[in-house]
């Protein structure tokens, strides 16, 4: 909350304005709770509402924090801004009383916000992500550390390290983790950023309500079974990809050696 405060006070001495990208709002709110000595008799609802006090509006995917299957929502407290965007939106999508949303999803998105911040429910939402990485860790699979609310990501330029940056050494492991066990991962690294990618990491999400401890303890496995053959991973090349955005639409085939072959 202090790093966000901060951050207030120059966006407005410079009239910046300030949005949040809000979709994990509620697990924040969880973590300054349990963080810092200033809220710990806060409710996550309570710090919530300071955290949106700070700015002047937020973007939010409705997919993350609020339990909708689909939708999301960009909020202002400016005028001028909203009247710009409610135009926008009448030309783009629909209405703007539901955004081109069926009213249940609309629904969910209501109740989903004020479900995620159920102090019970982030407790063991939260719990969850640390036993995923502490698993995996204490059998040397290299995470970032410590883990957060709502992943857990697998250092893949050292897991496998014999791929090399240009071959893709994340993705690699991502397809690798779907073909052993039917788990979608996601790759942040080279395939996302580019030459600008600093790290390669495998994002490891965990949906909300949906995992049981047994599926968490599969993902272990699962992890752990990759991890035995990590040696026989091949690298990855770009067929084709869009100009923009090629993360998510590129088409892959494998290389012919591994690199040290």
């Amino acid at each position: 909350m202090g790093n966000l405060r901060a951050l207030r006070e120059i966006t407005a001495r410079h009239k910046i304005p300030l949005y949040l990208d809000a979709c994990r709002f509620a697990e924040n709110a969880w973590f300054i709770q349990q963080r810092e000595p200033e809220f710990e008799r806060f409710t996550p609802k309570q710090i919530a509402q300071q955290m949106f006090a700070c700015a002047d509006g937020c973007t939010f995917s409705a997919k993350k924090d609020a339990f909708a299957n689909i939708g999301g929502f960009l909020c202002s407290n400016d005028d001028r801004v909203f009247e710009a965007e409610k135009n926008l939106l009448i030309l783009t999508e629909s209405f703007p009383t539901y955004g081109g949303l069926a009213g249940r999803d609309l629904e969910a998105i209501a109740a989903g916000l004020a479900e995620a911040l159920d102090r019970d429910y982030l407790e063991y939402r939260i719990a969850s992500t640390p036993y995923l990485g502490r698993h995996i860790a204490d059998h040397s699979v290299p995470i970032v550390e410590p883990p957060g609310g709502h992943a857990i990501y697998i250092d893949a330029g050292r897991m496998p390290p014999h791929i090399p940056r240009e071959q893709f050494p994340a993705q690699s492991l991502a397809i690798e983790l779907y073909r052993q066990a039917g788990v979608r991962s996601v790759e942040i690294g080279s395939v996302m950023f580019g030459e600008h990618a600093r790290h390669e990491l495998l994002r490891l999400a965990i949906p909300r309500r949906v995992y049981t401890q047994n599926h968490i303890d599969y993902l272990v496995e699962a992890i752990l079974e990759v991890k035995a053959r990590k040696e026989e991973l091949r690298g990855f090349r770009i067929v084709s990809a869009p100009m923009r955005l090629r993360h998510f639409s590129a088409r892959f085939e494998p290389v012919r050696r591994a690199a040290r072959e």
